[in-house]
Order: C-alpha cells, then structure tokens, then sequence
C-alpha cells in the first residue's frame, strides 16, 4: 500500500511574479491527509482559500489562474509540478500576493525547497486515478492532440512544433513521475522574442528577465522595439541573432522547451486532485488544451464514479477471514449463515463473498423449477457483513449479537442463481454510535449490480437481548 505524503516542516520561497512583477513571499506548510493542494491568500482580508481544482480555472492566457472565494492565484502551473514531480498529495501554500514567484522560470528552486523541508509520509493510503478507458482531446485546427491511456503509472511523451527554424520539432518524455526531479524540474519557460511585444503592450511580463525565461529568436524585430524589450527585462546590453536565443543564452537541454511543455502538462494535470495512473501522450500542448483535457478526464471520472465499481476478487487470495473466523463474529448457524469469506476489513466498509449453490435449502421452495435466490436473504446477507463490521468495533463479538432496526431503498436490479458469486460491499454511512449503524449495502455478480439497500442495525450483549 502505498501511502499519502506532504512535508515535515513549512518551507518559503520568495521572488516576483512574471507577469504582476510583484515581490510575493510563498510558504508551503505541511496539510493533513486528504487535504489535496490550496492556496491561501494572506494578503486578503479573511485570507480565502483557492483550492487547487480544474473546476477553478478561470485563466489560460500566459499561464494557469485559478480562482475561488473571491481570490485568485496566478500561473500555478510550476508550483503544481514540483508537487506532482514529488509525489506530494497534500499541502497548504500560504502566499501574500496573486502570483507564486517565478524564480528561475522552472520548477526546480521549488523542488529544492520542498527537499530541504523533508517528505513526511502519513498513515492514509493514496489515491490514485485509475481511468476506465483511453481518453482523448484535440484540436484539429491546431493539430494538438491530447491522449491518456491506462497504465501502471504515470508516464508522459510531449511533442512540440512551433513550425520554427530554431525550435524545430521536439520530443519529450520521462517513464515514471519518479524521473520528474531529475529530468523535467530545471526546464525554464520560454517564449518568442516577436511574442514579448504583444505582452509588453498588455502591460505582462513586468517580472520577466533573461534570468526566469529563455527568449527564442526566429524573426528580426525593430531596434525600436527591441530596445523597449530589453528595457522590461532590464538589459542594458541585449543581443538578438536572426536565428537563435536571446543574449545567447544556454540552454539546459537541447529539448529543453519540450521538457517544460511537459512540466506544464504535468503542473496543469495535477489540477484533477489526485495522480494519475495513465501513459499520457501530448502532441503540441499548451495551457489551453490541458485544462480542456484535464476536464474531460474529471468528467469520466464523474460519470465512472456513477457506475459503482465492483470489488476486485482474486480467490488465490488469502481471506481476511475464512468460513471458521466468520462463525466467530457472528451468531448466525448453518443454513441461515450466508457470509462465506471476508476478502478486505477496514474500519468504514467491509467486503465478502458469498456462494451460491444448488445445495442452499431455501432453493427446495423458492421457485425449485426456476431456482432464484430470495432478495430479503440478500437483504440479510448485507445485514450480516455489516454485522462484522460492527462486531469488530467490540472487544468479545462472541458475547454480542446484532439486530436490523431500519432497511430502506431497497433496489433489486438482477436475479441471482445458483452458480452465481456474490461480492457484498458495506459501507458506514455514519459513525457508530451506542451500538447503532448506518450502513449502504451494494451485492455484485461480476461487475453488475444485483441488489442495493440502506440498513439501520444494532448490536446488543447477550444477555440485554
């Protein structure tokens, strides 16, 4: 299993933003599990809160702008990266203006801050995104297409062509999230030199230096112009060749703008709320076609969601409990036990099997010529997985025996016959209190639902029966 992680201690970085040019002081302070990632504006009265949520994207031009309560938080996409790159799931980022510093125009001064804090692992296990089919999003007039399929982990191939001369067609790639640190972080941001006038004119880039951003040079621009660039960017001596980068400026890697093109696609993605596993494929993404893609992969999910999923079931598995530890916890006795094995027990569900053969007595009167399994003894099979859920909470289940109190929303969606598996997943619906449950009761055969049902039980000792 593998487990949830944020940091040990709360670790700053401070710079300017690219495009506000605002000095901004940004702490990242350890969250507990399942707190994802939120942004806090300290600057703003009653310091709202921004969760980091593909939902809240209300911004693509120049970056990734999320917003909520009021607040916004400007090109998330590098700090979103180093988080995803290192495998943390949950954390607060505290920030006294719109925009996280743009240090070096990578993610790496991030990582190295988040290093020094320390990774701290939690007790939850992670959540992972595990995509039900390939999906895919593209824009045909663009040529940008966007693909995920589902693997083992997460692993990204980009592909850029800016139809430049400089540029030329680059690829991008790394096998494991694991390699992201390594490989992807130190990429810097880049844009071209012909680019820089419009976002001059719109007052951007007023943080923006030959320090935090490589600057492409394919076209010849005016002196005039030029001159007006290397004034935002506080040049006094600025070289631009025909066919080049800006000042001479050397690069990391040869495909260093692909590798940040796959930066931002992983920063972008982490927007989803939870890693994925999926080989994603990216032939000239941006911003835009990101969010897009994260969105459709958000709604699959939702729509997934709808489809309860079936437990896994391996009976090359060891059970959690076999036929002789069910007897234990539960009062009930042959022919009116119907819980064979419990494949997996935590403390919010529980999930058993029960088989179903010709031999079960009740088939000698319900419908011998046609035999289908009574819906109230599924009904009483849910009962009585929840019951070892809820005799677990006690510490001699042999002295207490449970009682159904409530059931309601009772579904039977398909018969059940001899021959058939039943997987019967209990969930708490609530707390347990003074011996009272809540529970959601949902019988499988294969991957379809057979019965569903909310009960209300109880357990008593003994001798209080």
């Amino acid at each position: 299993m593998i487990k949830q992680c944020t940091i040990k201690e709360p670790v700053s970085v401070s710079g300017i933003g690219i495009h506000t040019g605002k000095e901004v002081k940004m702490t990242f302070h350890p969250a507990p599990e399942n707190h994802g990632y939120k942004f806090q504006r300290t600057d703003l009265e009653g310091e709202p809160i921004v969760n980091a949520d593909i939902d809240n994207v209300v911004d693509i031009s120049r970056g990734t702008t999320i917003r909520q309560n009021g607040a916004s938080i400007n090109t998330v996409e590098h700090t979103l990266a180093a988080l995803a790159g290192l495998e943390i799931d949950n954390i607060l980022i505290k920030i006294d203006g719109p925009e996280p510093p743009i240090l070096d125009g990578s993610s790496k001064k991030y990582i190295d801050a988040l290093l020094k804090a320390g990774i701290q692992e939690q007790d939850a296990e992670r959540i992972y995104i595990d995509l039900p089919e390939n999906i895919i999003y593209s824009e045909a007039d663009r040529g940008v297409e966007m693909i995920a399929i589902p693997a083992n982990e997460y692993k990204i191939n980009v592909k850029i062509d800016f139809n430049s001369p400089v540029l030329g067609v680059q690829h991008a790639s790394v096998d494991s999230i694991k390699d992201f640190k390594d490989q992807i972080a130190s990429c810097r941001t880049f844009s071209f030199l012909h680019e820089l006038e419009e976002l001059v004119e719109n007052d951007l880039i007023k943080g923006g230096n030959i320090d935090n951003a490589i600057v492409v040079v394919d076209k010849v621009i005016e002196d005039k112009k030029l001159q007006k660039i290397a004034d935002v960017f506080n040049l006094t001596d600025i070289e631009a060749p025909p066919e080049g980068i800006l000042n001479n400026k050397k690069l990391h890697y040869e495909n260093e703008p692909a590798r940040h093109k796959l930066l931002d696609v992983v920063g972008d993605l982490a927007l989803i709320g939870h890693p994925i596993k999926a080989h994603i494929i990216a032939t000239r993404p941006g911003h835009k076609a990101n969010v897009e893609f994260a969105k459709k992969i958000k709604a699959s999910l939702k729509m997934n969601k709808r489809k309860v999923q079936a437990p896994k079931y391996d009976p090359n598995e060891e059970p959690v409990f076999d036929i002789n530890q069910v007897s234990k916890f539960l009062p009930h006795k042959y022919p009116f036990l119907l819980v064979d094995k419990v494949i997996e027990l935590n403390d919010e569900s529980v999930v058993a099997v029960k088989n179903v053969t010709i031999n079960e007595e009740f088939f000698n009167g319900h419908f011998p010529g046609n035999p289908v399994m009574p819906g109230v003894l599924q009904t009483e099979a849910m009962a009585q997985v929840g019951g070892i859920l809820l005799m677990r909470s006690v510490p001699d289940p042999e002295n207490y025996i449970p009682y159904f109190l409530k059931l309601d929303k009772v579904k039977f969606k398909r018969k059940v016959v001899p021959g058939d598996t039943l997987l019967i997943k209990v969930e708490l619906l609530s707390p347990i209190r003074r011996g009272i449950f809540e529970i959601k009761g949902t019988a499988f055969v294969g991957d379809n639902i057979a019965t569903e049902a909310e009960l209300v039980a109880r357990i008593t000792r003994k001798e209080d029966a």
